[in-house]
C-alpha cells in the first residue's frame, strides 16, 4: 500500500482529503503544522507528499526546500489558494513536483497523485543500469542526481534536473515546450505558461553560462535541445 503525507491546516480540508485518498486504498498520515511536518519527513519514508503553502511553524515552500536538502525523489505536490506563475515557479524552484491550486475536485487530486507515484517509479528504474551519464564535460550521477561541470559541482532544483536530464537523452533532438511540460509536469499542468523558458534560463545560468558554453540551445519555433 502506497504511503502519502498529507500537509494541510484546514481541519475540514485535511479530512475530506484524507478521506478521498483512503478510499482509493492509499494509507495517509495527516499532520497540520510545517515545523511538526519537517520532523516526521526525516523518520518517515512516503511515497508522495501533498503540502499546503500556508501553514503555521513553517510555510510551505520552507518545508519543502528542507526536504529536497536530503529526499530528491520523493514526490511533492503543493496546494495553495494563490494562481499567479510567479507562485508556481517559487514552488518549483523549492522542489515541489506538482502544483494545484484551491479549491479543486478531489477526484484531481487522486489522478495528480497518482501520477506523481507512477512518475517516481518509472524515473527510479529508468535510473538503473544508467548510473552515469557523460557529455562533454557534464557529468550527470543519477543516483545522487548530482551534476558536474569541468569537475565543478553544479547545484540544480529537481525541475530543473530533470529538464537536464530529458535535453541530454533527446541527443540533441529538438524537443518542444509543450513535449518538456507534458513529459516534466504531466499533462495536468498547463502548456501555455512561459514556465518552461523560465527554468531553461535558470538552467543556462547554472550549466552553461559560468563555463562559458551554449549548450542549451533555441530552435526558434519549435523548442530546445541539448549540443554537445
Amino acid at each position: 500500500m502506497k504511503k502519502i503525507l498529507l500537509i494541510e491546516d484546514d481541519p475540514a480540508l485535511n479530512a475530506n482529503i484524507k478521506e478521498a485518498l483512503s478510499a482509493e486504498n492509499l494509507e495517509v498520515d495527516t499532520v497540520f503544522d510545517g515545523e511538526l511536518a519537517g520532523r516526521i519527513l526525516r523518520k518517515t519514508a512516503f511515497d508522495c507528499v501533498i503540502l499546503d503553502i500556508n501553514l503555521p511553524g513553517k510555510n510551505g515552500y520552507e518545508v519543502c526546500r528542507s526536504f529536497r536538502e536530503y529526499d530528491t525523489s520523493t514526490p511533492v505536490l503543493m496546494l495553495t489558494a494563490f494562481g499567479e506563475l510567479e507562485d508556481k515557479v517559487q514552488g518549483y524552484d523549492c522542489g515541489a513536483d506538482d502544483y494545484l491550486t484551491k479549491p479543486f475536485y478531489m477526484r484531481e487530486l487522486l489522478l495528480r497523485v497518482n501520477s506523481l507515484i507512477k512518475r517516481s517509479e518509472n524515473t527510479r528504474a529508468d535510473r538503473q543500469g544508467k548510473e552515469v551519464l557523460t557529455v562533454d564535460d557534464l557529468v550527470i550521477y543519477q543516483a545522487q542526481r548530482r551534476v558536474t561541470r569541468q569537475g565543478k559541482e553544479v547545484l540544480l532544483t529537481p525541475r530543473e534536473y530533470q529538464i537536464l536530464v530529458k535535453l541530454i537523452a533527446g541527443r540533441g533532438e529538438v524537443l518542444s515546450k509543450k513535449e518538456l511540460v507534458r513529459e516534466i509536469w504531466g499533462n495536468a499542468f498547463d502548456g501555455n505558461t512561459n514556465t518552461i523558458e523560465v527554468y531553461i534560463n535558470f538552467l543556462r545560468n547554472k550549466i552553461d553560462k559560468p563555463f562559458g558554453k551554449e549548450s542549451i540551445r533555441t530552435r526558434v519555433g519549435y523548442g530546445y535541445y541539448f549540443e554537445d
